[in-house]
């Protein structure tokens, strides 16, 4: 957190240790001599979910306000891709091992795409489209991945889930945040974003998807570059032509996206939107 300001006044933490050494009596015990922001039973209450709304918005704000993180480059995509040579560990059938272990290319072109944002962040002192993933395995741990390997920081917005499970290795340490959430988790994902790539995945991604497509569309969010990596698997499971042609959509949306295939036409799409330079990368 940021450094401290004098002040006079006793400090929260300075009372919170204060009543751990109270004497141990049937008031001192009772849950409400708890101080109010250190009672656990009161803050996780119904009553205060705004107040956790509030707290879970404002803790990741603050992180990265306080790191000059002004701008971020965001990557949604499936958990389940493997790594390039690597077992699909989530398949449950044969046709969709083979389909997971197809698409384990997008692995490598997010983890590509990832660096090519970093570099280009790096000549901003990293304040600048920095890497933002679910902090998840899959493309998640890839882009992640693409920024270690260029030294860079990234970011991983974890949520808790029902199953066991840890933010991938890659993440920067002091930008893994987790979150209860999924409404203060989205906000976060697209407040600073300039750039959203959409690798293949299931429903979070398409959520992700829609999400930020709906806020274009509607002018709540400016118009960025929305790039939907793999024209083949998209157009074969979103038929978004047959919107059109039922009248939901206008003709004109088509032109809220993009689709690509690789790393290097995605960055150049981005590269041309804000007046970048030519990143150079081996």
């Amino acid at each position: 957190m940021g450094r401290k300001r004098h002040s006079s006044l006793r400090s929260s933490q300075e009372d919170m240790e204060a009543v751990r050494h109270s004497p141990q009596t049937p008031q001192t015990q009772s849950p409400a001599y708890r101080l109010a922001f250190a009672d656990e039973e009161f803050l996780t209450s119904e009553d205060l979910r705004g107040v956790r709304f509030q707290l879970e918005y404002q803790k990741i704000e603050t992180r990265l306000r306080e790191a000059g993180v002004n701008s971020t480059v965001v990557l949604f995509g499936g958990a389940r891709i493997p790594e390039p040579g690597k077992p699909a560990w989530a398949a449950k059938t044969d046709i969709a091992k083979a389909n997971l272990e197809k698409n384990s290319v997008y692995y490598d072109e997010a983890r590509r795409f990832a660096r090519l944002a970093s570099l280009t962040s790096k000549t901003t002192g990293f304040s600048e489209y920095v890497v933002a993933t679910g902090g998840g395995p899959g493309v998640m741990e890839a882009g992640n991945r693409g920024a270690a390997d260029v030294g860079a920081p990234s970011i991983g917005y974890n949520i808790v889930l029902p199953h066991e499970q840890a933010p991938n290795l890659y993440v920067t340490p002091q930008f893994s945040f987790n979150f209860h959430y999924f409404a203060t988790r989205k906000i976060h994902f697209l407040m600073r974003a300039r750039v959203v790539a959409i690798f293949p995945g299931g429903f979070g991604t398409m959520d992700e998807f829609f999400e930020a497509l709906t806020l274009i569309q509607t002018g709540r969010m400016e118009r960025i570059p929305l790039l939907l990596f793999g024209k083949a698997f998209w157009n074969r499971v979103i038929n978004l032509e047959a919107l059109a042609e039922e009248g939901t959509i206008s003709p004109d949306d088509f032109k809220l996206f993009s689709f690509v295939d690789t790393a290097d036409e995605a960055w150049d799409i981005v590269r041309q939107t804000y007046d970048l330079p030519e990143v150079v990368h081996p």
